[in-house]
């Protein structure tokens, strides 16, 4: 009897540590891979489909930590990040780098133009004290749009980046002809049983979370922690709060240009123009799911919330496809799904005004 119930509370604790955004997302996300089985869609390519991506967005999502935690809340300024990895692989192109090369020298210029906009991005928000989520989402659509104009007067000359006809860069960009499509990506990869393990970009992501991991632990993480949930008392600490906001908006930079390099290696292309403009909503949903608030979030978080929201968002569109097939809905019934999914998770997240 008293292992019963003993049983009966640990599965009662379990249930009441789960975000319940996360276990509806999960459980409606197990129904569609079932649909899916069910309609003849092959399960090993739903799931390599699904850890595919969790890697290509991972840290991406990874970026609203530092961001959370500093206390100017979700990025959604994330777009400025993902604009600053952009030119840091057309640079990296236009200066002849290919494969590997291409893809370290794409990473450091990715970060070196983060950290000089991020700058400017945190200064911003210490100045905008509490309306940061909506001037960072109207900052960083703004500054795709400027990017947009600067595509097309901006001087690159290397044809594989310039339209045919014209001026201006291209909307895509290939990475095949410069031996950098899947480079991180099929780095240590193997197959179980049909399911391909991108080994090298999982690692990559993992390696990323381990950094975030341990800079939040350190000195100037915890310091960063503190001016996020209480500035007055850690500005009677002696805690530089402004300094730290600053320090966290250029880390989640960052993270959100080193993730669009990686990103674009995994789909073996870049592209330019209004590209960046969404993906800030798909990185807090996916952090909100994993459990996330508007005041909190950590590493388990952003790797939870990835895994099944990414997951979800990947096997819709085969799914729906064998379900109505040659018709349209597909894609509109996946954009209803996933943008219905975001908007839950943003009301429903704890302080995030949900209920």
């Amino acid at each position: 009897m008293d292992t019963v119930e003993k049983s009966t509370f640990s599965l009662k604790s379990l249930v009441s540590r789960i975000n319940v955004p996360t276990l509806i997302v999960l459980v409606f996300w197990i129904f569609i891979m079932i649909l899916g089985v069910i309609n003849n869609v092959s399960l090993t390519s739903m799931i390599t489909d699904s850890i595919g991506r969790f890697g290509a967005l991972g840290i991406l999502s990874l970026a609203m930590v530092p961001s959370i935690q500093s206390g100017t809340g979700p990025n959604f300024a994330l777009p400025i990040g993902m604009v600053c990895g952009l030119l840091g692989m057309v640079c990296a192109i236009q200066f002849g780098f290919t494969s590997w090369g291409w893809l370290i020298i794409s990473i450091l210029l990715s970060v070196v133009f983060a950290c000089i906009i991020g700058y400017g991005y945190g200064i911003l928000m210490n100045a905008v004290k509490g309306s940061e989520m909506t001037i960072a989402t109207y900052t960083g659509w703004a500054f795709v749009w400027l990017f947009s104009m600067l595509w097309v007067i901006l001087p690159f000359t290397d044809l594989r980046l310039r339209l045919p006809l014209g001026q201006g860069l291209r909307q895509d960009i290939q990475l095949a002809g410069i031996n950098a499509r899947n480079i991180l990506t099929n780095s240590l990869s193997f197959d179980i049983n049909g399911i391909f393990i991108p080994t090298g970009m999982i690692l990559f992501f993992f390696l990323c979370c381990f950094l975030v991991w341990m800079f939040m632990r350190s000195k100037k993480g915890i310091a960063i922690t503190a001016g996020g949930t209480n500035p007055m008392f850690a500005g009677a600490a002696g805690l530089h709060v402004n300094r730290n906001r600053i320090y966290a908006g250029m880390l989640s930079m960052v993270l959100g240009a080193v993730g669009t390099v990686i990103y674009a290696q995994h789909f073996g292309f870049i592209q330019l123009y209004l590209f960046p403009m969404m993906f800030a909503f798909i990185a807090v949903a996916a952090v909100m799911i994993g459990g996330a608030t508007v005041r909190r979030a950590n590493i388990t978080h952003v790797i939870v919330g990835v895994l099944i929201f990414q997951g979800l968002s990947a096997n819709m569109a085969p799914v729906a496809n064998a379900m109505f097939p040659g018709t349209d809905i597909p894609e509109a019934l996946r954009t209803i799904v996933q943008n219905g999914i975001i908007l839950y998770a943003l009301m429903h997240a704890k302080g995030g005004g949900g209920k």
